[in-house]
């Protein structure tokens, strides 16, 4: 029946989606202003903001208030809590972070809006890759120039352009801009809750993947620090009387990995141990550090229940273990709602000539935390590029217009009701 129901509802809006006259001013500006967007994520991109890059994150953040407060509504700059990592010598440290980014516009108006982005990027303070550069294919090289300086760009582009539409009035929006999604967005998650439980429909910017198309289905994920505690000795005189911390993380390591395999979507995948000293010291710390994606609640309790196992199968005799993290992140299946807010957007491109589809992924995101809190969103609006997190990272100067449009368009017809935000919020709950 559901497939049923959202093929009629995908065929019933493609065919009466269209672009009106009012809307042409509004997305042959977008036309216009390319260039103009591609450069303001350019300058963005010279300003090295890793999400540990504390200077580097606050000169972002300054650079982003004065597109914000161009828009109409008010800004806040909104201070954020510490988390807490596990350091390699098994203590915790409070990690901080600068402010999100909130604007707020027409909160009253009957259709509610979520956009979210990140100015966090993966490279830290101490990296060379600073300077967008064009590459022989026409593509732009530069770090975080498709994630996400360029999404930002691309979605503060179509909000300029959208407040010149006459139904503008018709919607109100929030835009959330947080320093940490890069790390999980630890601490800006409680306000993802917060704007999530309150909107009818989210738009993030992540860069679309492959040739544009949109991610679907995402599984969740969890970032997790086993602290394993053992007893120091001498290699050579005391040699028993030792506990190897390393030799028992190894043997955590090696359940965790071979835990893969046994559930389908689960993967388990060790990322790094921390921790001995001298060869001829028995070491008494060892950190295991890895990384849990899993499709949904159910898959995500079975991996929890492996960790477990596996610190108790090598506990006792002298050693212990102190499981810190979590799943930060819920699975993001593609429901009913998610499928109707994607025949929106699909017909929104068609309208535009472009074709827009979609495709799950492992990856995460804010999409995943704006699911969680009931929010149908569609998370991979920003610019079309690759190899992102790498110093490969690269975004195509075409799509950056291209896809203002396709989230111009997207506002207008929520704003129009064409597109019933209202609606698909409440096929969250079918």
């Amino acid at each position: 029946m559901l497939v049923g129901a959202f093929s009629l509802s995908f065929r019933l809006l493609k065919a009466s989606m269209h672009i009106a006259a009012n809307d042409h001013p509004v997305l042959d500006a977008l036309a216009e202003r390319g260039p103009e967007l591609i450069e303001r994520a350019t300058g963005w991109c010279a300003i090295g903001s890793g999400s540990r890059n504390l200077p580097g994150l606050e000169a972002m953040r300054a650079a982003l208030e004065a597109p914000l407060a161009a828009l109409p509504g008010a800004v806040e700059s909104l201070p954020l809590a510490d988390s807490l990592e596990v350091a390699a010598d098994g203590s915790t440290r409070a990690q901080k972070h600068t402010n999100a980014m909130r604007l707020t516009v027409r909160p009253q108006a009957p259709v509610q809006v979520a956009l979210t982005g990140h100015y966090d990027t993966v490279f830290p303070a101490e990296s060379g890759f600073r300077e967008v550069k064009p590459r022989a294919d026409g593509a732009l090289n530069g770090p975080g120039i498709a994630d996400m300086k360029g999404g930002i760009s691309a979605m503060l582009g179509a909000l300029e352009a959208f407040e010149r539409h006459p139904a503008a009035a018709g919607l109100g929006y929030t835009v959330l801009l947080s320093p940490d999604e890069e790390i999980g967005s630890l601490s800006s998650g409680p306000l993802l809750a917060e704007l999530g439980a309150k909107a009818h429909v989210g738009l993030t910017y992540e860069p679309a993947m492959g040739a544009g198309a949109l991610a679907a289905a995402r599984k969740g994920s969890g970032n997790f620090h086993i602290v394993v505690r053992g007893r120091s000795a001498h290699a050579g005189r005391d040699f028993a009387s030792g506990r190897n911390a390393i030799a028992a993380a190894a043997r955590v390591a090696s359940r965790l990995a071979d835990a893969n395999n046994q559930r389908e979507g689960v993967t388990l995948n060790v990322a790094r141990i921390d921790g001995g000293s001298a060869l001829n010291v028995v070491p008494d710390i060892a950190i295991v550090r890895f990384n849990i994606r899993f499709p949904d609640a159910d898959a995500g309790a079975w991996a929890k229940a492996q960790i477990e196992a596996a610190m108790a199968a090598s506990a006792g005799d002298g050693l212990a273990f102190e499981l810190h993290g979590g799943f930060t992140r819920a699975a993001k299946p593609f429901n009913a709602a998610q499928q109707q807010l994607f025949a929106a957007v699909k017909a929104c491109g068609a309208a535009l000539g472009q074709e827009i589809t979609w495709t799950p992924s492992g990856g995460v995101c804010e999409g995943n935390n704006l699911f969680a809190a009931g929010l149908p969103n569609v998370d991979t609006l920003g610019v079309r590029g690759g190899d992102i997190h790498s110093e490969n990272e690269h975004a195509w100067p075409e799509s950056f217009a291209e896809r203002a449009q396709l989230s111009a368009l997207m506002l207008i017809k929520l704003a129009t009701g064409e597109v019933d935000g209202p609606g698909l919020r409440a096929a969250m709950s079918v």
